[in-house]
């Protein structure tokens, strides 16, 4: 584990409060400033400064906050490591975003705990934005996260491509069309998904490359949940942008519908992410098994 002193900095750097910071940590208010006079003695700079009620971070501190977060992480990451190393059940944890979590992974983990019945994974299904930031924390091994992302954070590998549809009820409008203009969906009650998620980026982006604005959008909902939002869709109560993969028994089943945007094909790309060595053997093997499957 890391240094008390740095996590109660970490606690402090987060909640932006000593007293907020001492309840999380389950330590009284002059311990936590204790530890912080500690640590600026110990590296001969102001850490913290007083902005109104909050505690901001000196431009010594953002530096400082950016380094303990990474041996946090590492921290986690080592001891992870070296309990799996002894032990016959190792575990391994996964972060994937609705879609891949939803409606990829749970076959092909469940294929490769057939495979390999010493692993346990345990799965994190988040949005994009989410997962990056439990990789950051060291809460998860590595991730599977579909749309845009900044690359320069982490390593990543491209799995495979995934295609947005536009899906609607066979009681919809649309349903009698064979092919529609963007401009007519933008019109419609969209439900899409919540700021954030993979699907929405992609879809906002592919817009502003074709000279639309965000306001354009007529946003009827915006949900959370796929399930939730593709049972709003099958209602009848507006249309969706969404991963045909997510999609794909309600389009077999008939209960909903797809017909192709004119000029608008929205594809992603789902990627695998991860940091460091840490746990590589199990990041490295668990990519291939994927591929293959």
């Amino acid at each position: 584990m890391i240094d008390i002193k740095l996590l109660t900095f970490i606690t402090v750097a987060k909640t932006k409060n000593f007293t907020r910071a001492g309840d999380t940590l389950n330590i009284t208010q002059p311990a936590v400033s204790q530890h912080i006079k500690a640590l600026e003695e110990y590296y001969n700079v102001k850490l913290l400064y007083k902005n109104g009620k909050e505690m901001e971070l000196t431009e010594e501190g953002t530096l400082l906050f950016k380094y303990a977060l990474e041996l946090d992480r590492l921290s986690k990451m080592i001891k992870l490591e070296l309990e799996n190393k002894s032990a016959i059940m190792k575990k391994y944890y996964v972060g994937a975003t609705l879609t891949i979590g939803g409606y990829v992974l749970p076959n092909i983990i469940g294929k490769y705990r057939k495979v390999h019945e010493n692993i346990d994974i345990i799965l994190h299904v988040e949005n994009t934005e989410a997962i990056i930031k439990k990789l950051f924390n060291g809460e998860i091994n590595m991730g599977i996260i579909e749309g845009p992302f900044d690359k320069s954070l982490v390593k990543h590998k491209k799995y495979r491509d995934d295609e947005l549809v536009l899906a609607f009820s066979p009681l919809h409008p649309f349903a009698r069309r064979s092919s529609i203009s963007i401009d007519e969906v933008l019109q419609d009650k969209l439900i899409l998904r919540e700021k954030g998620s993979g699907t929405r980026k992609v879809f906002e982006n592919r817009l502003l490359a074709s000279g639309y604005k965000l306001e354009d959008m007529n946003i009827y909902m915006e949900i959370g949940s796929i399930m939730a939002l593709i049972s709003l869709v099958e209602s009848n109560l507006g249309c969706t942008i969404i991963s045909k993969e997510a999609i794909k028994s309600y389009l077999k089943d008939r209960r909903l519908k797809t017909i192709p945007i004119k000029d608008f094909e929205i594809y992603r790309e789902f990627n695998f992410i991860y940091l460091g060595d840490l746990n590589k053997n199990f990041i490295n093997k668990f990519i291939e098994f994927c591929e293959m499957v």
